[in-house]
């Protein structure tokens, strides 16, 4: 799978409802911090409805400057939701199909 290949697509529910487009994803670190080059496993997409564009960092909870810019991307993706990749079913060109009963979680990263 290439990133660039799956940021933009278009991400559908179980009944095949447009639920939104990934707008990033997020990877976690397997192994003890600090090692160097620890894997990374992709651990879940962010998923905005109204906008395919990048957070640009803004999803970090301690992230609020510039002050315009910081209130215009949030704006931009509210009601953006990280799903698991557990919870994807299917992938194919530009569309991802989620689970039945998948959990929205929250996209803002704490620092």
């Amino acid at each position: 799978m290439i990133l660039s290949n799956l940021l933009g697509s278009e991400v559908r529910d179980a009944e095949g409802r447009k639920v939104g487009h990934i707008a990033d994803v997020r990877f976690v670190l397997d192994g003890p911090p600090g090692q160097l080059l620890a894997a990374a496993r992709l651990h879940g997409l962010i998923v905005s409805p109204h906008s395919a564009a990048s957070f640009l960092g803004y999803e970090r909870y301690n992230v609020t400057q510039p002050w315009p810019l910081a209130q215009l991307l949030r704006w931009r993706h509210r009601g953006s939701f990280l799903v698991l990749w557990e919870d994807v079913a299917r992938m194919d060109s530009g569309i991802v199909d989620l689970r039945q009963n998948y959990t929205e979680y929250d996209p803002m990263v704490p620092l």
